[in-house]
């Protein structure tokens, strides 16, 4: 169990991913996102969704992602958020989305 205090700790807030593209330096496929965040900013991250989103389906998308990780560098990439998603039956990552249009940084509580 973790206290109210330590999941408060996690600053997880919404974005619209701007920009897709393949990340071949990758173990796993995936691809290199660019996101909006809003007043916070632009981010950028390394996600493993190719199994079920395509790069021109994704742009434009509201995602879920923690934003205060600290940078992780992946082979000569650097991810500086980690997008939110549930692992299906297959293994496969299906993205955490709001349901409704909400603005960019909206924090989730």
């Amino acid at each position: 169990m973790i206290s109210w205090e330590d999941f408060e700790k996690v600053d997880i807030r919404t974005g619209t991913i701007l920009e897709v593209n393949d990340f071949p330096g990758a173990r796993k496929p995936a691809y290199q996102l660019t996101i909006d965040f809003g007043e916070l900013g632009i981010k950028r991250s390394s996600a493993q969704i190719t199994a079920l989103y395509n790069k021109e389906a994704l742009i434009g998308k509201q995602v879920i992602a923690v934003v205060n990780f600290p940078v992780k560098q992946i082979a000569n990439f650097f991810s500086e958020c980690l997008v939110l998603g549930v692992y299906n039956e297959n293994n496969d990552v299906v993205l955490l989305q709001p349901t409704l249009p909400v603005k960019n940084g909206s924090k989730i509580g």
